[in-house]
């Protein structure tokens, strides 16, 4: 959800009025970071356990084989990323061009999905979709309530009591999040915080694009913290470990994500460099 096209940024920048586009620029560094450091603790976790693999040699051979094997699976971020930054379509409408190429690409070039298989197909995307607009819905009422009852104000207040110094501002947004992040659906979370947090990260000096990936890198975090981390119940369907012992196994993962999380709020450059001006 770091990397573009990200349904978190774009939901965010709809949120806080930012450029989506400049949202998914800006996420690109920050996403490699993120899976560098992964692969580094996953490298070392696996020499120290021996771990050797399948044995294959692998080398540039066998990834341009794979990478050619992929080349239609690969053409969606291109074609999604190409559009948008060639003005051919908005973000919104780049969801409907990627649905029909991957129907496309489904049926004539992978030959994995059946016409027979489409209505059972949309079923279980309008069973997702109506899961997500459901708690969309009620995140936004209850955002507007808290709105109407100023609570905004009053947790900008509360937070700036504590300290108006921008490190310890952004540290205790920083853990809000987190701790939101084990409890409440990433995009209902995006939904009602964002209007809270961002005026006071402008406040003190963020740029809304930089807040938004820290926001988003936040939420992240969240899919693999209990007692509500989605991929720890995937992980979990597709292994046959219990929660509980995945759940253990993945702090080394967590703080591997805190460290590139500190890293992109302290070096704004990261998150920066590549959007236009």
């Amino acid at each position: 959800m770091i990397f573009p096209p990200s349904i978190p940024m774009v939901v965010y920048g709809v949120s806080g009025g930012v450029s989506i586009g400049d949202l998914f620029i800006a996420g690109i560094l920050p996403g490699f970071l993120v899976a560098f450091a992964l692969m580094v603790y996953a490298f070392w976790y696996s020499k120290k356990m021996g771990y050797k693999g399948s044995g294959e040699e692998v080398g540039l051979k066998v990834f341009g084989k794979a990478a050619w094997e992929a080349k239609w699976g690969l053409l969606v971020p291109v074609i999604i990323l190409g559009g948008i930054y060639g003005g051919v379509f908005t973000p919104t409408e780049a969801a409907v061009v990627a649905v029909v190429y991957g129907f496309f690409a489904g049926v004539f070039l992978y030959k994995q999905l059946k016409i027979k298989d489409i209505p059972s197909v949309i079923s279980d995307a309008a069973l997702t979709t109506a899961t997500i607009l459901i708690i969309v819905g009620a995140a936004t009422a209850f955002g507007g309530l808290m709105t109407v009852e100023q609570m905004p104000q009053q947790i900008a207040a509360g937070i700036l009591s504590i300290s108006e110094n921008p490190i310890i501002v952004i540290l205790l947004i920083t853990v809000l999040l987190l701790i939101v992040g084990c409890f409440m659906d990433t995009l209902a979370a995006i939904i009602i915080l964002t209007p809270l947090l961002l005026p006071i990260a402008v406040s003190i000096g963020f740029d809304p694009v930089h807040f938004g990936i820290i926001m988003v890198i936040n939420l992240a975090i969240g899919f693999i913290t209990p007692p509500v981390g989605v991929n720890l119940f995937v992980g979990s369907g597709i292994s046959g470990l219990s929660i509980e012992a995945i759940a253990k196994a993945v702090v080394p993962f967590f703080f591997a994500m805190l460290i590139s999380l500190i890293v992109v709020i302290f070096i704004p450059q990261i998150s920066l460099l590549l959007v236009p001006e």
